[in-house]
């Protein structure tokens, strides 16, 4: 896995974590009772950005490490990948 590689599987995993991080204790302006004229009751009141960025960020850290260590590891190869046997076989 090249430089780029690996940072493109970072950045797909931290966006993928993110959408996961995101929803967890939102308080939305209807929870509140305080919904502004011309919101929606579902808008958020206390989003907390900054602090899931970094929650995000460290989780990603440690998925990225997991996933990047089976690779280099061979425990997973292309060949087991290969559901239809379109390689053929192994040359070895």
């Amino acid at each position: 896995m090249g430089i780029t590689s690996a940072i493109v599987l970072y950045v797909v995993i931290w966006f993928m974590t993110f959408f996961v991080v995101l929803p967890i204790r939102i308080q939305t302006q209807g929870d509140l009772g305080q919904i502004v004229p011309g919101t929606q009751a579902g808008a958020p009141e206390h989003h907390h950005l900054r602090k899931k960025a970094w929650i995000t960020t460290g989780i990603a850290a440690v998925l990225w490490a997991i996933v990047a260590w089976v690779m280099f590891s061979g425990m997973v190869t292309i060949r087991d990948l290969d559901m239809f046997n379109r390689m053929g076989p192994a040359a070895g």
